[in-house]
């Protein structure tokens, strides 16, 4: 990421200090992974959003040139200029959603990740697992229950915004226009509820101060 990192940095030090391994670590790792990921993915959807934004603009301006008529241009230099600035901002936004894929595909990888966590604990402890848990008071089973949560929801928000991608640039009037923007930086499937469960996961492996 450009600027200052929030990202969170498993290192040697952190190694030492925190203590863990075997199952704990590839949790405690996992969690990171976790808040790197979706603090990439609000940056993507920033820029994405601010891209949109200038798709909409180009689109209504270009419907506007149409019935107003310009001057000081022809109607095929007004549509040939139009049509190149909408077609290379469209193609910023594919690059986005592009991105927005491989983040959802790590996410999978975490899952994947998680539930092996959990099958190697069952096959040591038995289908109840381990007497006593690996950080504070989560079950391992519990943080596969958060992995599956948080992809659920950025999996659904992944085919938001791909359906925002398709449909924008050919969407007809103004008040549809906003109702795709509004969808994009809202993020409906994406709610305040997963943040609070990352820093959940985060507070309970460690990574946040209890």
């Amino acid at each position: 990421m450009e600027g200052q990192s929030n990202d969170i940095i498993v290192t040697s030090v952190n190694k030492k200090s925190s203590a863990v391994t075997g199952s704990a670590r590839k949790i405690k790792d996992n969690a990171a992974d976790w808040h790197n990921l979706m603090l990439r993915w609000q940056k993507l959807s920033d820029e994405g959003f601010s891209t949109a934004s200038k798709i909409i603009n180009l689109r209504l301006t270009r419907e506007q040139q149409l019935l107003v008529g310009d001057s000081a241009s022809s109607p095929s230099q007004q549509l040939g200029g139009a049509a190149t600035d909408l077609q290379e901002e469209c193609s910023k936004l594919q690059h986005v959603v592009d991105k927005m894929v491989v983040m959802v595909t790590k996410m999978e990888r975490l899952m994947t990740s998680q539930a092996g966590v959990c099958e190697l604990e069952e096959f040591q402890f038995g289908a109840e697992g381990r007497k006593f848990p690996l950080f504070h008071g989560w079950s391992t089973r519990q943080f596969e229950e958060v992995s599956f949560l948080l992809l659920g929801s950025y999996r659904e928000e992944l085919r938001l915004k791909q359906t925002v991608l398709q449909e924008i640039a050919h969407t007809t009037t103004s008040d549809l226009c906003v109702v795709y923007l509004s969808c994009w930086m809202h993020q409906p499937f994406i709610p305040h509820q997963a943040r609070l469960t990352l820093e959940a996961l985060l507070l309970e492996t460690g990574h946040r101060p209890s």
